[in-house]
């Protein structure tokens, strides 16, 4: 420790003294609160704007538990866990799943943050003292942070159920909460998500790095609100109002499926639905003419805080194959990746016709071959399936999260985009609208326009039901969308887990019953509320 020098100490001494001859030193001021509570101007509502999009990427990229991204995969019908981190255990071996669970705990965190900073945002673009914006960059403002508490209270609502509505800014410890009815919560969300369509901008051109008001083209669009309105009313058993949102989403003329090679890969061996998820062509301005909403990820190196923490997704859905003597990591190998989860058997070997291309080696690999130079002996030979090599080592995967970067060849960091939401799913959605209003003959022709896409059989009217949907949901959009949540959003987590993925390497689905169609309110926020009473989910 370095000695302070004798000159200083009496200017020190001052700094001490001083203040505390005055009675005002001991007054109390709190010099930071949850957000902050006004702001003046567009450039103040910009940064906390953005601030939104940061915190939401946390969802994505979260790194202090690389098990994160399983827990909405593993104990569902698509996937088990293989080389676990911990995190996800309660949720395949759902008998440990109670209200202290860490996982429930942060989830319910992670969404009021996003509603209070959302709150704030509302009421300061709403506030008619603020004069130093027009009207329409203040309705534009306002429809961004509505959409993200829409998506969060969506989120609530699939989760937990009732939950507490939340409409003001908090800035001060509150310990009253009460659940409000779904219905109430429920009008919020549609509220929020039409006033968003109504005021956010349009999609700017394929291959344009921007929107239609010349904000970066990551930034929310009014598609996105339609999207998410499509899959909220769905939940909420409005299925002419899911189909309306869907219908205009792909009735834009703004967005097409992928049906020709493009990108940085078309002049190499692939396909087009291989091309949407390839480093560099996951991006609108890279030519993916089916993204709605792509979250848009910069290297750290070049750009400062170019996202938060660490994404995990290559690392929880490849295989760990680089554990094998003769295998090397390589970018037609995806890079480096350990095998959080391991595919169901259903997935891997009973999901897909063979033609299907979503089944394609460049979609869903289920061979590999010796690399490593160092090993000439095996180099060119195919890697034998043999012991429990199978589940986490050379398990079949898909490719989606394929990443290789030789400047971090141990894959500390993913530098992919995320892509949240494209037109695949709009299909998806709509058929399932049309199949709740009894109309499969329209359902079976919005399927095949999806499967027609990947080279699979048509299917007729009478093979439309909600396990073909979600069947057909699994091909499409395995390693993209969130499992867990769709199964609880369609109340078929229990029944599809069971009939599909019950056997496993590891005890797969303990103590599964139908209150896990509900996560547990989390024990803390209960205790924490003493002024009223913050019901629990039944069975927790």
């Amino acid at each position: 420790m370095k000695k302070i020098s004798n000159k200083f100490l009496p200017a020190l001494l001052l700094l001490f003294i001083l203040p505390a001859c005055k009675k005002s030193f001991l007054d109390e001021t709190v010099y930071s609160s949850y957000a902050p509570q006004t702001l003046k101007d567009s450039l103040g509502l910009e940064a906390s704007l953005i601030g939104l999009y940061n915190h939401y990427s946390n969802f994505y990229t979260r790194s202090d538990r690389q098990g994160w991204s399983s827990v909405w995969q593993v104990g569902t019908d698509i996937a088990n866990a293989a080389q676990q981190e911990g995190i996800e255990v309660p949720y395949y071996n759902y008998s440990l799943l109670n209200s202290s669970d860490a996982g429930a705990s942060w989830m319910w965190t992670w969404c009021y943050k996003m509603i209070n900073n959302a709150n704030i945002i509302i009421k300061n673009a709403e506030d008619p003292s603020l004069t130093a914006m027009s009207e329409a960059g203040k309705k534009a403002a306002s429809g961004e942070a509505k959409f993200f508490r829409a998506y969060a209270y969506n989120t609530l609502a699939t989760l937990y159920g009732k939950v507490p509505l939340v409409t003001e800014p908090i800035s001060s410890p509150k310990t009253d909460f009460v659940r409000a009815p779904l219905d109430e919560v429920n009008k919020l969300i549609e509220s929020d998500l039409l006033y968003a369509t109504a005021n956010l901008p349009d999609v700017g051109n394929v291959s344009t790095k921007t929107n239609s008001m010349g904000k970066p083209a990551g930034r929310a669009n009014k598609y996105m609100a339609m999207q998410l309105l499509a899959e909220a009313s769905l939940r909420m058993n409005k299925p002419v109002q899911a189909e309306q949102q869907a219908q205009a989403i792909i009735n834009s003329g703004k967005f097409g499926l992928v049906n020709a090679r493009f990108g940085s890969k078309a002049n190499q061996a692939g396909d087009p639905f291989a091309d949407m998820f390839i480093y560099g062509n996951q991006r609108r301005s890279q030519g993916n003419k089916e993204v709605i909403w792509t979250f848009e990820l910069e290297p750290k190196a070049s750009v400062p805080d170019g996202y938060t923490g660490n994404p995990q997704q290559r690392r929880v859905w490849g295989a760990a194959y680089y554990q094998i003597s003769g295998m090397k990591l390589s970018d037609s190998t995806g890079g480096r990746a350990v095998a959080r989860l391991r595919l169901s058997d259903w997935v891997s070997y009973g999901l897909y016709e063979q033609n299907d291309i979503r089944n394609s080696h460049y979609n869903f690999r289920r061979q590999y071959w010796y690399n490593d130079p160092a090993k000439p002996d095996l180099l060119g030979k195919k890697v034998p399936y043999s012991g429990y090599d199978t589940i986490f080592r050379i398990n079949p995967h898909t490719t989606k999260w394929y990443q290789f970067d030789p400047k971090d060849e141990f894959g500390y960091d993913m530098i992919k985009d995320i892509i949240i939401m494209r037109l695949g799913e709009t299909y998806l959605l709509l058929a399932e609208a049309q199949f709740m209003q009894g109309k499969t003959a329209e359902a079976a022709v919005t399927l095949n326009t999806l499967r027609s896409r990947s080279n699979a059989s048509p299917i007729t009217a009478s093979q439309v039901n909600l396990d073909f949907i979600l069947d057909e949901r699994a091909r499409e959009l395995v390693g993209e969308e969130n499992r867990r949540m769709t199964l609880m959003r369609t109340k078929t987590l229990v029944t599809r887990a069971k009939r599909l993925n019950a056997t496993s390497p590891i005890n797969q689905m303990s103590g599964l019953e139908d209150k896990h169609l509900l996560l547990p309110i989390p024990l803390s926020e209960i205790n924490l509320n003493k002024d009223a009473v913050l019901e629990q989910n039944p069975g927790y």
